[in-house]
């Protein structure tokens, strides 16, 4: 197996640390990637306002989630909890050599790095350990240079260099983007979930009021809740409310604040949710208090109003998101069949679904409930009474 290993500060890790890490993937047909945030760096001094090792390493955390759904890549604590003690590279090498006694290890760098990798501590065991992969530009002015520095390293050192070609590197420091979100710019270059962590922790002097985000950065920070997988069906569900909340003449605005939220909690844990639901005084029955599924709706409506601001419309349309119910109000509706159809979605019958929901709205609520509990049951699952009360109540209108 070949392994590659990219450490750095990751304070924060931006687009060029995730567009760099993929190339090295596919270049070196990697099949595992480990990210390692450095727990004290012996080459510089942390500035005053770095973010936590606990941070860094969930912001590094969000970029490999980010990275692919196969795995491949994985963020490590190695460094971090080495309490009190510098990340020397070679402590680093010589632990997952034990762990990984037979595969090809690789140790990605910038193309600086490269040129000062002899001052490394025990650089010559680091060339024993690991090969080495340097990122460069495919059309850099120094790429001649970095061709003989690393022959002489292979010649004299009995190192195994190789230069990834890079077409996309990012030309910018962690430093310049702390400065730059401290004067409320720089999300360009970071992954939108990284940039959405650093809103809501308020990192590197942001001061975002959670009350009070823009959608974008509502988004951002939403999206730094759930799994990289999960973004596209909140994106399309975004998409389908705002274009059904203009075809039956509702709330654009409301529509689009209450999809973006809708999932927010989803991949939160029972004991997580239950928390939030006693912090929030919500009644949960027994069925909801030993699923995560439907919890969830609960939840998100209950950090959507009292964290993010939402008025009572879109809490309660993201409440009843999951198992509906029997009078719901227009932007409910919208929330409950744009999550159940939105572009992502692919089941028989989604098609007619879709039709259906710009032609008679009640119609389509009905359909959909009737085709959730049709796959609840076929799963050996429970359906919740609200679920068949909305059927009763819509087969009746």
């Amino acid at each position: 197996m070949k392994i590659g290993i990219y450490g750095g500060t990751f304070d924060p890790p931006h687009m060029g640390h995730m567009n760099s890490a993929a190339a090295a993937m596919d270049l070196l047909e990697l099949d595992q990637l480990f990210l390692i945030p450095a727990g004290i760096p012996p080459h510089k001094e942390l500035p005053a306002e770095t973010a936590s090792a606990e941070d860094r390493y969930a912001m590094t955390a969000l970029m490999a989630d980010g990275m692919g759904v196969k795995k491949r890549a994985q963020v490590l604590d190695l460094e971090i909890c080495r309490a009190g003690e510098k990340s020397y590279t070679v402590e680093t090498l010589e632990q997952l050599r034990k762990q990984f006694p037979n595969d090809e290890l690789w140790l990605l760098m910038g193309s600086d790095m490269l040129l000062t990798i002899l001052d490394w501590h025990q650089a010559e065991r680091i060339f024993e350990l690991a090969s080495i992969g340097a990122f460069a530009r495919a059309y850099d002015d120094n790429l001649e240079l970095l061709r003989r520095h690393a022959a002489a390293l292979e010649q004299g050192y009995g190192a195994a260099v190789r230069l990834l070609s890079v077409e996309e590197i990012t030309d910018i420091s962690s430093t310049e983007i702390r400065n730059a979100l401290l004067r409320g710019t720089g999300e360009e270059f970071l992954w939108t979930p990284v940039y959405g962590y650093i809103l809501q922790h308020r990192l590197y002097g942001t001061r975002a009021e959670l009350s009070n985000l823009s959608d974008g950065e509502l988004r951002a920070v939403t999206q730094s809740m759930v799994k990289a997988k999960r973004i596209p069906h909140i994106k399309g569900t975004e998409l389908e409310a705002v274009r059904l909340a203009k075809r039956w003449k509702e709330n654009e605005a409301d529509a689009r604040r209450a999809a973006i939220l809708h999932d927010c909690t989803k991949y939160f844990s029972l004991e997580e949710q239950l928390k939030i639901c006693e912090q929030y005084d919500i009644l949960l029955d027994n069925l909801e208090k030993v699923s995560e599924k439907l919890l969830h709706s609960k939840t998100a409506a209950a950090l959507a109003r009292h964290v993010f601001g939402a008025d009572k419309e879109v809490e309660q349309a993201i409440f009843y998101h999951t198992t509906g119910r029997a009078a719901m109000s227009e932007l409910e509706k919208i929330i409950y069949i744009a999550d159940y159809m939105e572009p992502t979605r692919d089941f028989d019958g989604v098609d007619t679904l879709r039709a259906l929901a710009y032609e008679n709205l009640d119609r389509a609520i009905l359909l959909g409930l009737e085709m959730s509990v049709t796959d609840i049951q076929s799963r050996g699952n429970i359906v919740h009474p609200n679920t068949l009360e909305a059927i009763d109540y819509y087969r009746s209108v």
